[in-house]
């Protein structure tokens, strides 16, 4: 069964899924606690500038299993409304490539 969490003003800075296979995907964050509304990190993209704890594997693949930012309560949604600025740039400049 789906666990929706700590209720949030707004319903939608937390969500969390204990029925997940990899449920919690990431250490050293209180199982009670963990949020996993940012499953996939919208972060991710801004690679080097994304601000997680995060590193390289000897292939160049960027490694996010250690970085718990976005899984520690609601406090994900602030850093990426954060960064929001950033991203909505990066895909700018995408759409941009794609009419080329």
């Amino acid at each position: 069964m789906r666990d929706q969490g700590m209720a949030m003003p707004n319903g939608s800075a937390f969500f969390r899924n204990t029925d997940c296979e990899y449920f919690p995907c990431h250490a050293n964050v209180d199982p009670d606690e963990f949020n996993c509304l940012f499953c996939y990190c919208p972060l991710y993209a801004l690679g080097p500038r994304c601000g997680g704890d995060f590193t390289y594997t000897a292939s160049g693949i960027k490694d996010c299993s250690g970085c718990t930012a976005l899984h520690k309560g609601a406090a994900g949604a602030g850093l990426v409304k954060q960064r929001f600025g950033e991203l909505a740039d990066l895909a700018r400049s995408h759409g941009k490539e794609m009419d080329a």
